[in-house]
């Protein structure tokens, strides 16, 4: 597992979107912006059961993100890391929070009806920074 280098920690903090990169089952790239949030060991990303990153994350646990800082576009990190663990467990909770972080919101308001919510905690294997 590699560290997420202390100096770059702040990306999780700020408003910073990243850049999820998935595999396609022809092998192809799928790439979606995400919110994301980090527990000092797992980057977290949310998102709906059934969506494509779901499909392919649920099939191939390889990712790549990329998150450029919101206020220098000459800062990232990129990572690549695989899915460890796939849960429903606290994902209603956890993009509430991330609602907050991103939208300044109590509770996610994109919701759709039925919709089941999972985190997917990423390992990074991987870091690579530049600024």
């Amino acid at each position: 597992m590699a560290a997420i280098p202390e100096k770059y920690l702040d990306l999780f903090q700020k408003k910073t979107f990243a850049q999820l990169a998935t595999l396609m089952p022809d092998g192809s790239p799928q790439v979606s912006p995400v919110w994301v949030d980090y527990d000092g060991r797992h980057i977290l990303v949310n998102s709906a059961k059934g969506r494509i990153k779901d499909k392919n994350m649920r099939r191939d646990p390889r990712v790549g993100l990329d998150l450029v800082d919101p206020e220098n576009p000459y800062r990232h990190l990129s990572v690549r890391g695989r899915v460890v663990d796939i849960t429903e467990q606290g994902a209603d909770a956890h993009i509430d929070k991330l609602a907050k972080k991103y939208l300044g919101q109590d509770k996610y308001p994109y919701r759709s009806s039925g919709e089941i919510r999972v985190i997917y905690k990423i390992e990074p294997k991987r870091a690579h920074t530049m600024g």
